[in-house]
């Protein structure tokens, strides 16, 4: 087996335990509504997770392990990339405020700041800076 398939591999499992992971925060108001399941349908894709994937997770997302960023800057750059995702195209609408916040507290951040650390990443993403600004301006929010 080539060194590179076990690389696959590995980026394979830990995109399958983060997209588990979404699923699971957002199925935990026990519904999943049409504009969420738009936003899973886009992120599976975004992902590289499969259509057999896909549908077992969404039957068991506690089937695949979790992930969890240890390091701040993970926290952030996978809050970057859920702002984009869920502010690109709207799908969600009004929801993606509330989801987006639901995210952030299952990557740790804490219910104190939440929701100044969502409208901060939203506003970032509107104006299209890159990954590096966006970990620069939210690890300097408060100066």
């Amino acid at each position: 087996m080539p060194i590179s398939d076990l690389f696959d591999n590995e980026f394979n499992q830990r995109n399958r335990g983060y997209f588990s992971a979404i699923v699971r925060v957002a199925v935990a108001d026990g519904k999943l509504s049409s504009q969420e399941q738009a936003f899973l349908d886009k992120l599976a894709l975004h992902l590289e997770i499969s259509d057999i994937e896909y549908a077992d997770i969404l039957e068991n997302p506690l089937k695949y392990p979790i992930d969890p960023p240890y390091l701040y800057t993970q926290r952030l750059e996978r809050l970057y990339d859920l702002t984009r995702m869920v502010h690109v195209d709207h799908h969600l609408g009004d929801k993606q405020d509330s989801l987006l916040r639901r995210f952030a507290l299952s990557l740790g951040f804490t219910p104190g700041n939440v929701n100044y650390i969502v409208d901060k990443a939203l506003s970032l993403v509107d104006r299209k800076v890159d990954i590096d600004t966006f970990i620069y301006e939210m690890q300097n929010m408060n100066r």
